[in-house]
């Protein structure tokens, strides 16, 4: 499996809340999104796909189309970036 990160710009506050207080923040420390400071979320190969399960309804839902790969807040969306190695 790759070792690939995304990192998305959320906010302080977003931030703290997917890192702590999403259903995902949760999960095993493999699956938890990081919050990595100023407002910068990360998310591993399989934090990504753990948080993808969640359903449009809930905060942090991910959208993966033209426009780009994205996380919900709200009405906010957020694209994530493929981090550099």
């Amino acid at each position: 499996m790759r070792n690939d990160v995304w990192r998305v710009e959320v906010g302080d506050e977003n931030a703290e809340w997917l890192a702590t207080e999403c259903r995902t923040a949760r999960l095993a420390r493999e699956y938890r999104p990081m919050d990595v400071g100023g407002g910068v979320v990360e998310f591993s190969t399989r934090a990504l796909g753990a948080i993808r399960e969640l359903g449009e309804e809930e905060d942090g839902y991910i959208t993966d189309d033209a426009e780009g790969l994205r996380i919900w807040i709200g009405d906010d969306a957020f694209e994530l970036e493929l981090r550099e190695s």
